[in-house]
């Protein structure tokens, strides 16, 4: 047995250091994804059925963060939710590796969906490599797909290979994600992208999962992450899918659910098999704009305490401690 060290965020702070920074005005936090997709606020929103529909995607695309609209409909539906985008707005959509992802991926590039996310538990697999090398067949090079998931840097260097722009990494470290305990199976959440930081292919590394704050944020950015991408985080508010209903205390409450749990793959695909995932109740939070906002202050006071003033800088400069 490998007996391997592996760090989570909650493992690890990261030192303070000597700034000239006066204003957090002066710090770029955007991010160049490449091909098109350029985030002023690196956040993206996953393709989750209580996430992802065109009212998120438009809150997100207000403050120059995005969002990729789920899968788990028609075509016809998801199409339509690509349209009800504000055109100017960096909107991505979500396909699988079987069934229809050809006919959903070409309607929705007609559409107007500015990239495209392989959205699979386990993206180190055959299946991914024969749906990339299609994709790239059928939209050339300069079209940006994102895909995933992978946990190392085997898995980002094979996804990169295959046709992928840039990768999310992680596995089973969302908060209604059951993959670890089903499976046995994952990565912490930093360790992921320490290790997929090591490739050396033009590829861009998205965290995603286990992100429970900016200070997660900051951290993974400065381990080697391009980009974020949440769930849990913008659960419950206005613009996420779903009825708010209330209980009887009087409080408000929204569904947020895995898109492996039993309730999710009931309820798109008629039966469920490995489920990995759990259906969870959250409290009714307001506008997404306002969790935005404090999420992009953190960001970039977390970059003032490395004296960062860009992405890059603050990968260079950077010094991790573990704490006890």
């Amino acid at each position: 047995m490998n007996n391997i060290r592996a760090l989570s965020y909650d493992d690890v702070l990261l030192r303070p250091q000597r700034s000239d920074i006066r204003s957090r005005s002066e710090i770029d936090i955007s991010t160049d994804l490449e091909r098109g997709v350029c985030l002023q606020l690196p956040i993206l929103a996953s393709p989750m059925d209580t996430i992802s529909e065109s009212p998120m995607a438009n809150a997100m695309g207000k403050v120059g963060a995005s969002c990729i609209i789920h899968r788990y409909n028609t075509i016809k539906e998801q199409v339509g939710e690509i349209d009800k985008v504000d055109s100017l707005r960096t909107v991505g959509a979500a396909i699988g590796v079987s069934g229809d992802y050809i006919e959903r991926a070409s309607a929705l590039v007609d559409a107007g969906a500015n990239f495209l996310c392989i959205d699979v538990a386990h993206g180190h697999h055959i299946m991914m490599k024969e749906a990339l090398r299609e994709l790239r067949l059928m939209f050339g090079g300069d079209y940006h797909i994102m895909a995933g998931n992978v946990a190392t840097l085997e898995g980002i260097n094979d996804l990169a290979d295959w046709g992928a722009n840039s990768v999310r990494c992680n596995i089973g470290g969302g908060s209604i994600c059951s993959t670890r305990i089903q499976t046995g199976h994952g990565l912490p959440g930093l360790q992921t992208i320490i290790e997929c930081a090591k490739t050396d292919r033009d590829v861009k590394i998205i965290a995603d999962g286990g992100i429970k704050n900016s200070g997660d944020m900051v951290k993974a950015f400065a381990a080697g992450a391009d980009a974020v991408m949440v769930g849990s985080l913008l659960a419950g508010t206005a613009e996420t899918p779903g009825e708010i209903y209330m209980d009887a205390k009087g409080t408000r409450w929204k569904t947020y659910r895995g898109m492996a749990s039993k309730e999710a793959q009931v309820e798109w695909r008629g039966k469920y098999s490995s489920f990995e995932g759990v259906a969870a109740r959250v409290p009714h939070r307001g506008p997404v704009q306002t969790i935005l906002e404090d999420l992009e202050k953190g960001i970039r006071s977390g970059f003032s305490y490395s004296g960062a003033r860009n992405l890059k800088e603050l990968q260079i400069k950077a010094q991790f401690v573990v704490q006890t």
